[in-house]
């Protein structure tokens, strides 16, 4: 039985009337007698002895030390049993820990651990909580120093926030005290095992066919996008599928703070940047790699996301012959996002003025993309707006489609909503002919 359907059996064994429907117990994280719990520590101290002499024992020889040592302290307990516990020792002494169950459950999506007695994930974009699994302080704090070390990233007093991914390239942040007031924080988003297409995003029901249509082309014709949304909206899940319309033959480099991007084309070169050192040198931003990517020859650059001076030097590449590139922001609408791009340039300390910042969006950013997170948990494409130009220092632009709600739900509690061209015909539409690519004006018909 898979979680959610576990959650939802729970949420529905709880009476309307006792509060209780937010609560949610995760099963293999149930509360265990004193007696289950010493023997899986004697169980795990013994086999770690076992292994002492080893200089790099795999896991073929800890899951032998782990069976070996339980046929003999766990003579009478049921096979089954034995198999749970051997596969939360091994978890526990090589993976981690608690959270590989999570992280194996395909329908968790995200996971918060606040403290190490207060966990919660998201599932299809709902939050539960759960009983946490971790013992303490030490055992949650041995956990992120496993993951963190694995990328050659530390996380301590005097460097309290790091962020970090994991092999299977889902993003970590990690904070804890003295920043954090309860405790060692983890919150780690999933990305799907296998990367969403387009045609996945159709079938969730986050764009139209026309939508992605239309934006292949503005890819394909090397059309400069930002993608804007909120905390969660899907803004790196969106460019993943965006950044699979560039063709094979391009150079492409990415440029992110954790590497999320993830390719099918093989002539790609991926650059993170680097937080201090202990000593607080060696640091490498993403404006030192923007910078840097101008020198490597790029066809296209794709930014992770823009947070600071960055953005000036992104709109300038733009502006000089690496057209097409693709980045996100964070914003609440594709207007907001620009007034923030805005703030970022004049963050690079290069005193400009502000028509000359706005000058330069107008003319190196061809579409807005914006997503939105919605009260029920789906994220959609909201809105795709084309800039047009600038007019008396106010960057002009217009909509071509937009996510129109009805104001009901469905069985299932999502907003009934549809996705609805403008009628607006884009300027874009002759530069996209011009590079050669299909574009038709019955995309836009209503």
């Amino acid at each position: 039985m898979k979680l959610k359907d576990r959650l939802e059996m729970r949420r529905s064994s709880v009476p309307a009337d006792s509060g209780e429907e937010s609560r949610v117990l995760y099963p293999s994280a149930s509360v265990v007698i004193d007696a289950q719990q010493r023997l899986k520590e004697r169980v795990r101290s013994q086999a770690i002895e076992m292994l002492y002499k080893e200089k790099n024992p795999d896991s073929s020889m800890v899951k032998a030390a782990l069976n070996e040592v339980l046929q003999y302290e766990a003579e009478d307990v049921p096979r089954p049993e034995r198999t749970r516990i051997a596969e939360e020792l091994m978890n526990d002494i090589i993976g981690y820990g608690p959270l590989e169950t999570l992280l194996r459950d395909a329908d968790v999506t995200e996971i918060m651990i606040n403290g190490p007695f207060r966990l919660y994930v998201e599932i299809k974009g709902k939050i539960y909580q759960m009983e946490s699994p971790f013992r303490d302080n030490d055992h949650l704090n041995n956990i992120i120093d496993r993951i963190v070390s694995s990328i050659g990233r530390h996380v301590d007093e005097s460097s309290p926030m790091v962020d970090a991914r994991l092999k299977d390239g889902s993003r970590v942040n990690v904070i804890i005290p003295p920043l954090s007031l309860v405790g060692p924080v983890i919150t780690i988003r999933k990305f799907a095992k296998i990367p969403y297409t387009d045609k996945d995003l159709i079938e969730f029901g986050s764009v139209s066919h026309k939508m992605m249509s239309f934006l292949e082309a503005c890819i394909k014709g090397r059309l400069s996008v930002v993608i804007s949304g909120g905390t969660g909206s899907g803004k790196t899940t969106f460019l993943n599928v965006l950044s699979g319309y560039i063709p094979s033959g391009e150079r492409i480099v990415t440029i992110e703070d954790a590497a999320e991007i993830r390719l099918k084309q093989e002539h790609v070169v991926t650059l993170e940047s680097r937080p201090p050192n202990i000593e607080g040198s060696g640091e490498v931003t993403i404006r030192d790699l923007v910078r840097n990517a101008l020198r490597m020859r790029p066809d296209r650059i794709i930014v992770g996301e823009v947070r600071s001076g960055e953005a000036l030097d992104m709109l300038q590449a733009m502006n000089t012959g690496h057209d097409g590139s693709i980045t996100t922001v964070h914003a609440n609408s594709p207007r907001d996002a620009l007034a923030r791009i805005e703030t970022m340039a004049l963050m690079a300390g290069m005193d400009l003025p502000v028509h000359a910042i706005r000058n330069q969006i107008a003319s190196a950013i061809n579409i807005m993309v914006h997503l939105s997170r919605l009260r029920d948990g789906t994220r959609r494409v909201t809105s795709i707006m084309e800039i047009t130009g600038i007019e008396t220092d106010v960057i002009t632009m217009q909509e071509l489609f937009a996510f129109e709600t009805q104001g009901k739900t469905d069985s299932q509690g999502r907003f009934l909503g549809r996705f609805k061209p403008t009628g607006i015909v884009p300027y874009c539409l002759e530069k996209l002919r011009y590079h050669g690519v299909s574009a038709f004006d019955d995309w836009f018909v209503q």
